[in-house]
């Protein structure tokens, strides 16, 4: 089996999140991948934008792509290049967490999905389900779940 070519990884902002963007960027580092950064959203209620709009004014709120999404990933690629990596990618798309991950794999054909672990353990993971674990029967590739909590 020859190295990863197309790495897929998930981010929301989160502190958690980002180790898994760190654990990403350092395979693409070390095997030449491309690094598609991804994250999913849900759209922002029209209350919320509106405030916005108020706050920075609405062509600023446009032309500086300021939803937490796109900051996410901002943060994401600043992250990936401090790791090395070289060939980065990054996509903002509305949906849910798994069917925005799973579809960008497929689509993109990625060969490794990376994502944190985060809510594996906890009672409403246990219930509904989770990210990682619903992703990791979703996904059409290798998905590698890193562990990004302190097991608290």
């Amino acid at each position: 089996m020859s190295a990863y070519r197309i790495i897929l990884v998930g981010t929301d902002g989160s502190d958690t999140s980002f180790r898994a963007v760190d654990r990403a960027a350092q395979l693409a580092a070390a095997t030449g991948a491309t690094l598609l950064l991804a994250s999913a959203y849900s759209p922002m209620p029209e209350r919320e934008r509106a405030s916005a709009a108020d706050r920075l004014g609405d062509l600023a709120y446009k032309v500086q792509g300021s939803t937490p999404a796109d900051d996410a990933l901002r943060a994401a690629r600043e992250r990936a290049v401090a790791a090395g990596a070289k060939d980065i990618e990054h996509l903002a798309v509305e949906g849910d967490a798994v069917d925005v991950i799973a579809r960008l794999a497929r689509e993109r054909a990625a060969e490794l999905v990376v994502i944190g672990n985060r809510g594996l353990n906890s009672l409403a993971g246990r219930i509904l389900g989770s990210v990682p674990a619903n992703l990791s029967h979703r996904s059409p590739c290798d998905v590698l779940i890193v562990h990004t909590t302190d097991g608290k």
